[in-house]
């Protein structure tokens, strides 16, 4: 099978993913969470170093959790539509619900700018990596 943006079976000849690109790949994930909670406290000039980013954070760090548990994505973590499209809408809808029901405002303007910057974001870095690791297997 070609290399694509999917995740490809997963079969015994396939390579095993290595511990270190699987706790990366959750690191990125995680990194571009938290940045983007932190960029939109910064936008409404609420502190970003405080008891409130951390409220406004862990919603989402749990929906990035389960998202990663539904979408298995330690088997494939570079994967763009699975688990890439799995983990993102888990961490936006989980983060949603979890806003609501710990007393959290969600509008709808909120779940849409989450949805586009987090797509961007944990969709975006797994994309560019497709790309790289497509034009290095083009080049050997």
């Amino acid at each position: 099978m070609s290399s694509s943006m999917e995740s490809a079976p997963v079969s015994q000849h396939a390579r095993p993913v290595q511990g270190r690109t699987v706790m990366l790949a959750a690191g990125v994930d995680l990194m571009f969470v938290v940045m983007f909670v932190l960029i939109g406290r910064r936008s409404h000039d609420e502190g970003l170093f405080s008891l409130g980013a951390l409220n406004a954070i862990w919603p989402f760090v749990v929906g990035l959790a389960v998202g990663w548990m539904l979408a298995r994505a330690w088997r494939n973590p570079l994967g763009v539509v699975l688990p890439g499209v799995v983990v993102w809408v888990s961490t936006v809808a989980v983060g949603m619900l979890l806003r609501v029901i710990s007393g959290q405002g969600v509008q709808l303007s909120f779940v849409i700018v989450a949805s586009i910057f987090t797509g961007l974001f944990l969709l975006g870095w797994r994309f560019v990596t497709y790309l790289i690791i497509r034009r290095a297997s083009r080049a050997s």
